[in-house]
């Protein structure tokens, strides 16, 4: 089994903790938590128990690579865990930001069904979504005339 640590920074910066921070809470050195967030070393394991313990996730989501991207085919995906940080945000993987061309300012529509779960819809921008209004009800006039 490979263990994949490229998520660290991804966990600390959800928590809100700086690598500075990290470091006084493990009792490591801040060059230690940035060498294991580079993948150029691995934390020990009561390091890791205590990252997981801290970031509130299991070990497992550490050491196992659960953010690989999983792809059918068929325009499914499975893009990995992302963790709901104190202020109710969430951090959309890189990979799911480029498929569904997700930029900054863009708008997303948040629904949901308490059975099947949320979905996101990407409105894009608020001018591209108020272009697109404004075509819908331009075409509709045009129909009615």
């Amino acid at each position: 089994m490979s263990i994949q640590f490229s998520r660290l920074k991804m966990f600390r910066k959800q928590s809100g903790y700086t690598q500075e921070e990290i470091a006084e809470k493990l009792g490591v050195s801040r060059q230690a938590v940035a060498k294991w967030e580079k993948g150029e070393t691995l934390p020990d394991i009561e390091s890791c128990i205590k990252l997981a313990d801290l970031y509130e996730i299991p070990v497992d989501s550490l050491v196992r690579n659960m953010g690989k991207e999983e792809h059918s085919g068929d325009g499914k995906h499975i893009f990995g865990c992302s963790r709901i940080n104190t202020k109710g945000q969430i951090t959309l993987p890189a990979n799911c930001r480029k498929v569904f061309n997700l930029k900054p300012g863009d708008h997303i529509l948040i629904m949901g069904d308490e059975d099947k779960g949320i979905a996101l819809v990407n409105l894009g921008s608020i001018s591209g979504t108020i272009s697109r209004i404004k075509d819908k009800f331009s075409d509709h006039d045009d129909d009615e005339e």
